[in-house]
């Protein structure tokens, strides 16, 4: 199991941070994704290593985007 952090940038509402779990989880391996709308905190959870750009790809997919 690994897990990863990282920001999301854009969101501001609990809509928002539906649709970025929502895209997320649909990456391969991802097995739990919690976003925390005021520190834009996204703890990603998975069954083993899930590139960077993979999740930057579903973030951006829901129209956000990840902080460096």
């Amino acid at each position: 199991m690994s897990t990863s952090t990282y920001i999301v940038t854009g969101m501001t509402c609990g809509h928002c941070v539906m649709s970025v779990t929502e895209e997320v989880t649909e990456v391969a391996g991802v097995t739990d994704v919690d976003v925390d709308l005021t520190s834009g905190q996204m703890t990603v959870t998975s069954e083993g290593p899930v590139t960077e750009a993979a999740i930057r790809g579903a973030v951006e997919e829901a129209g956000y985007q990840l902080g460096s």
